[in-house]
This record gives structure tokens, C-alpha cells and sequence, in this order.
């Protein structure tokens, strides 16, 4: 049986793969902020990515049930939304931590249990490859900043055949999607500098979330990513066209239609 670690494992994507994976006979181990309640060949464990001492405990704990890891999957990650210029430095510090850091710190202590042909595969967004939009800006930096890790990881470690592969999804029916609502509905009753501009970036928000997909469709590329004997670097799926069009424009076309959009 091969054993497979999930981050995220208890949100809609992650709790995704998860199922998958007990269904096509892998041993899961999920990690998770949140508390997780083991079932089949999944065993859940409480994780805190941005606490390096935590991931070490974990670590401690599965690497004596086995010796080796067939991936490494990554789904944590948190969903922010704000003005970069009013944004908490609390908040700014913390997307970071949990969106790049929790990445490089489960990659880094659980390494020894990767082997020849074992694979890590990156969750990231749609928003990664594109110049940043307003407001959500903070989110799309993390993304684009854990793509440039993907790639430069993924450079190092063909030199160890071990393939690094990045899932890049458009809108995801997951609980992200209520957060982004939360998120938006703060930044509208908290912001000072943009109420107006803030009350019409909700139509792109609708806009692109309105076209979601089930975690499922996710968690079926995961698995192609880990079974495939030549995986691609990266799989995307969901994109949303309108802002695949956006970004064809040069950047000051970019900013002149937002502003156009925001200020009417």
C-alpha cells in the first residue's frame, strides 16, 4: 500500500483527495489545522504549518508508521481580501505563513521520507500567472510567489527524480468560497479609502466565483498527477476567460479598464 500525505486534508479540496485516495486503495495521512476524524486507510492529524515545531511532531509521529512517502499533496492555504494600503500587518504576515512558508516547511521536514519517483504536488490558483487585481491582490501575491517556489523546487528536485507537479484551479466550490464572501462583505463595512469602489468590485467577485467546479474535479487531478509515469508540471483547470483576457492586455490597459470599472 502507498502512503501519501495530504495538507488542508479536512477542507473541501483536501477532504477531496482524501476520499479518492482511500477509494483507489492509498494510505492517507491528513494534516490539518483543524481536527479531522479518521476513516478506511485515512488517519488525520492536527498540524499547524506556520509553527515549524508543530510539523516537526507530525513528522516524529508518521515517520515511524513508514519510511517512505509516494507524495506529498498540498492543499492548505487561506483565502484573504483587502486593501493592501489598510491591510493588518497581522493579517498581510499571516497569508504568507500559511501560503508559501507552510509550503517550504512541509516539504523541507517531511523530505527524508521522499524517494525516487515520489512526487509533491502544489495547489495554487488561477490568479497566480496574472498581473494582480485590487483588493484581492494580497491573495493572488501569495500564489504567484509559491509558483516561483513550485518551479525553482521543481528544477532542484528533477535532479533527485522526484517530480514536482502544480494543480492551478479557477473557482472551487469549497469553503473558500464562503470565506471569500465573509472576507469581501469585511473589507466593504471596514475600508474608508475605497466604499464605493468596494460595493462595485463585487460583480467580478460574482462573476468568477459564479463558475465553480466540485473539489472532486480536483481531487481527480491529484491523482493523475501522482499516477501518471511522466507527470506535467502544471494542470489547469476552471480558468475563468474573462480575466485570461484581462491579462492579454498590457499592464497600463489593465489598469485603465479596472479603473474605468471601479470608478463608474
Amino acid at each position: 500500500m502507498k502512503n501519501v500525505l495530504v495538507t488542508g486534508a479536512t477542507g473541501g479540496m483536501g477532504k477531496a483527495i482524501c476520499s479518492l485516495l482511500n477509494e483507489k486503495g492509498y494510505r492517507v495521512f491528513g494534516l490539518d489545522y483543524n481536527e479531522g476524524e479518521d476513516y478506511g486507510n485515512v488517519s488525520f492529524y492536527k498540524c499547524d504549518v506556520t509553527d515549524m515545531a508543530s510539523v516537526e511532531s507530525v513528522y516524529e509521529n508518521i515517520s515511524k508508521q513508514t519510511k517512505n512517502l509516494a507524495a506529498v499533496i498540498h492543499t492548505a492555504g487561506i483565502y484573504d481580501l483587502d486593501s493592501l494600503i489598510e491591510m493588518d500587518e497581522k493579517r498581510f504576515v499571516k497569508i504568507f505563513d500559511v501560503n508559501v512558508f507552510g509550503v517550504f516547511r512541509i516539504n523541507k521536514v517531511f523530505k527524508p521520507l521522499l524517494f525516487t519517483g515520489s512526487r509533491i504536488i502544489i495547489t495554487s490558483s488561477e490568479l497566480a500567472p496574472l498581473d494582480p487585481l485590487p483588493f484581492t491582490g494580497i491573495y493572488g501575491i501569495t500564489k504567484t510567489t509559491l509558483e516561483k517556489y513550485a518551479f525553482s523546487l521543481r528544477q532542484e528536485l528533477q535532479l533527485l527524480d522526484i517530480p514536482v507537479s502544480v494543480i492551478r484551479p479557477g473557482a472551487v466550490k469549497t469553503g473558500l468560497l464562503n470565506v471569500s464572501n465573509v472576507a469581501l462583505e469585511r473589507f466593504r463595512n471596514n475600508t474608508k479609502l475605497y466604499v464605493n469602489n468596494a460595493k462595485k468590485f463585487q460583480t467580478i467577485v460574482d462573476s468568477v466565483e459564479s463558475r465553480h467546479i466540485p473539489a472532486e474535479k480536483i481531487a481527480e487531478l491529484a491523482l493523475e498527477a501522482l499516477e501518471s509515469k511522466k507527470p506535467k508540471y502544471l494542470y489547469n483547470i476552471n480558468r475563468n476567460p474573462l480575466l485570461m483576457l484581462l491579462n492579454v492586455l498590457p499592464a497600463k490597459a489593465q489598469v485603465f479598464a479596472i479603473g474605468l470599472i471601479l470608478k463608474s
